[in-house]
């Protein structure tokens, strides 16, 4: 697999310093476009398709304006490009002189409400195996939680059986909790959760879902702590980061909440599920003549 590494002062040079990096090896894997006279020469030899945003079609139609490569496009009237295909060219133009348009952004914002949800691979009955499943969910919720920086103030627990078979008896609730205060630690989580599971569970049913859905999030340091609200466990955050640590290192599940189990039978099932050829050695292609 090419890789390569573009250096330039815009996101449209950078993007043509990578693609060159990988064209031709003898530049090691690195370009360098922060020179006038290498960004110059660069510009001079790459075609107009290779450009950022613009691709074979539109390729088409600057060739008709005589534009076949990039510098022929950084150096074309800003004012024509911007009537015959928009701003976008145009600021691909102008980034192509050095002039930055495309800000650089630090990612998306942290999400607002974080849901844990699957199906059940058997309807369930008793209760016990739905609390099982309902403390695995909030435990993936917080995992969620905690990759953003973020606490949750509320959270709501939903749970229902299959409500498109006319032969069973249908039945659906929710329960949202207010907590104490904003937390990231998965045992302050499930204990609510699974108190408002407990009271929303109804006997003789067969619920094939459950959900627990994280609200009122908050940024850390966001939210002065009520006075009278009862102090975090001590060592929470780092009990957490370590948590995080080992079962991003060593697999997901790898240590968890005593009540779920290893190989749980309420799991979804996954014998449908197309095989990850490119990121698991056992699930590797492999062609036999």
């Amino acid at each position: 697999m090419p890789v390569g590494v573009g250096i330039s002062a815009t996101k449209t040079l950078t993007k043509l310093a990578n693609w060159a990096a990988k064209k031709w090896p003898a530049t090691g894997g690195v370009v360098d476009l922060t020179c006038p006279n290498r960004q110059e020469k660069l510009l001079r030899i790459a075609p107009v398709e290779e450009v950022w945003g613009i691709g074979g079609r539109l390729a088409v139609k600057l060739s008709t304006m005589n534009i076949t490569t990039a510098w022929e496009l950084a150096h074309f009237d800003a004012a024509t490009l911007r009537k015959a295909f928009g701003v976008t060219v145009e600021r691909t133009a102008r980034e192509l002189r050095g002039v930055s348009c495309l800000g650089f952004s630090d990612g998306p914002p942290p999400k607002q409400a974080i849901c844990s949800s699957k199906m059940f691979g058997d309807k369930l009955k008793d209760l016990a195996p739905i609390r099982e499943a309902m403390a695995a969910y909030v435990t993936r919720a917080a995992e969620k939680l905690r990759s953003q920086q973020s606490l949750c103030g509320a959270l709501q627990v939903s749970l229902q059986t299959q409500l498109y078979n006319p032969c069973l008896p249908r039945y659906a609730n929710a329960m949202t909790v207010s907590l104490a205060f904003p937390t990231d630690d998965t045992r302050d989580l499930v204990g609510p959760a699974l108190k408002a599971l407990e009271r929303i569970y109804r006997p003789g049913h067969a619920y094939s879902k459950c959900a627990i859905l994280l609200m009122d999030l908050s940024q850390r340091g966001e939210v002065t702590r009520d006075l009278f609200a009862p102090p975090p466990r001590p060592g929470s955050d780092r009990l957490m980061k370590v948590i995080d640590t080992i079962n991003q290192r060593e697999g997901r599940g790898t240590v968890r909440l005593g009540l779920i189990p290893a190989a749980p039978d309420w799991a979804m099932r996954r014998d449908m599920k197309s095989q990850c050829f490119t990121i698991r050695w056992d699930e590797l292609l492999t062609i036999r003549g």
